[in-house]
């Protein structure tokens, strides 16, 4: 039955398909799927399993009963089928859910009339079918079913051009998963921030993915580090991070090309997003001088990068292999003294001088609790002169003391801090 233009219809999926990427075949498939549920909701017989074959060069459609072919059922399986549908009906009209008991074990044959037909009834249409072949018996089209084709096909093409639009968001985006990316903030939404990536997606902002004080004014531009990409029933949801420590790698990677290309390595980040950041890097090019290649010539690159960040402090410092000397490098710009190491309990147990106390423990305690993470070794600060020893506890105690005080207006001296 002819129920399209053949012309119309096939000059209408090529271009959907040019301008969204899509497969032709695809598209022609899925309207194929719309036709046969269409047919089956309003003209199929009970056990039909309708399956459409549309023709786009003729728009000719043609329906057929699809059926698999199985062994011919014994009076046994007959019969037990015919148990397991009295129960089921008996269930049914007792408003409950079949017993743990009363389902089919797994030795039951299954058989789905819908979906299947035994060979002896498959021969007394196609003598030379066989078990296992796939039997086509073509239906009647009515008259009726032309309007209702044309209106279902349009409904097809809506819906899969919108699907097919939110998988071509969602593959752009998940190809960008773990890197940076430009946004505006376009609104808040409770405690997330929504912020628009380009006019087809909005990325969320959770609350525990921002920065403490930064402020997300609406039409603020930033960059985002993409955290993950998902697609959920309403299409692709991208969760981005402004307190990430690998936006940290992607702004260095960014700016310096010598990190970029491989030629310095990042072999560890450490970071109190807002406020400070220590990254290690290490070079196997004894020509080269890492640490100034990631400054800059006045320092442009490292301020381009803290500039990204909002004005958080970054500490570029020399990755070492040697714990004691990557330890006295990560409690830079402190003088370190000594190193001793408890490598049994990773305990690291650094001495430095009295007027190098404050800036080895750092603003609330800042620097040394960064180190620590950074070289993945617990710091206690020992003091040359007295043998006075700050333990990581203590430092904590102080750091919230210091921001208590800070709370309330108050400051504490240099001096108070040792």
């Amino acid at each position: 039955m002819k129920i399209f233009d053949g012309k119309t219809i096939q000059a209408a999926i090529k271009q959907i398909c040019a301008e969204k990427g899509l497969d032709e075949a695809m598209v022609v498939e899925t309207l194929e799927a719309a036709l046969a549920a269409a047919y089956r909701k309003d003209f199929a017989e009970k056990n039909q399993n309708p399956r459409a074959v549309l023709n786009i060069k003729t728009g000719e459609l043609e329906v057929f009963d699809e059926k698999t072919v199985v062994e011919n059922l014994t009076e046994e399986e007959l019969a037990q089928i015919e148990h397991f549908k009295e129960l089921r009906q008996k269930a049914k009209e007792q408003g409950r859910e079949l017993t743990e008991e009363e389902m089919p074990t797994e030795e039951m044959r299954k058989f789905s009339p819908r979906m299947e037909i035994e060979l002896k009834d498959a021969k007394l249409i196609d003598k030379k079918i066989k078990v296992g072949e796939v039997l086509k018996t073509l239906l009647e089209i009515p008259g009726d079913f032309g309007r209702m084709a044309a209106q279902t096909a349009k409904q097809v093409i809506t819906q899969r051009l919108r699907e097919a639009e939110r998988n071509i968001i969602y593959q752009a985006y998940k190809e960008k998963e773990k890197t940076i990316v430009n946004g505006i903030v376009q609104r808040k939404e409770g405690f997330n921030t929504l912020v628009d990536l380009d006019r087809r997606i909005t990325a969320i902002l959770p609350q525990t993915e921002q920065i403490r004080g930064e402020n997300y004014r609406i039409g603020s531009r930033f960059k985002f580090y993409i955290v993950n990409v998902n697609l959920t029933t309403r299409g692709p949801e991208i969760i981005v991070s402004r307190s990430h420590p690998e936006i940290v790698r992607e702004l260095f990677a960014t700016e310096i090309p010598e990190i970029s290309d491989g030629t310095i390595e990042i072999k560890g980040i450490a970071r109190e997003a807002g406020i400070r950041s220590k990254v290690a890097i290490w070079t196997g090019d004894t020509n080269l001088d890492p640490i100034g290649s990631c400054i800059g010539q006045r320092g442009s690159r490292i301020q381009t990068i803290i500039h990204e960040m909002n004005g958080e402090k970054v500490d570029v410092i020399l990755y070492s292999e040697k714990p004691t000397q990557y330890i006295k490098n990560a409690l830079s710009p402190a003088k370190i003294n000594n190193v001793e190491l408890d490598e049994e309990n990773k305990v690291a147990t650094v001495t430095v001088n009295e007027d190098q106390l404050s800036l080895t423990i750092g603003r609330s305690g800042q620097n040394v609790r960064l180190a620590s993470k950074l070289t993945g070794w617990m710091i206690n600060i020992k003091v040359a002169e007295s043998g006075k020893e700050v333990s990581p506890e203590e430092v904590e105690k102080e750091s919230a003391a210091a921001e208590a005080m800070a709370d309330k207006g108050e400051t504490i001296t240099e001096q108070e801090t040792k």
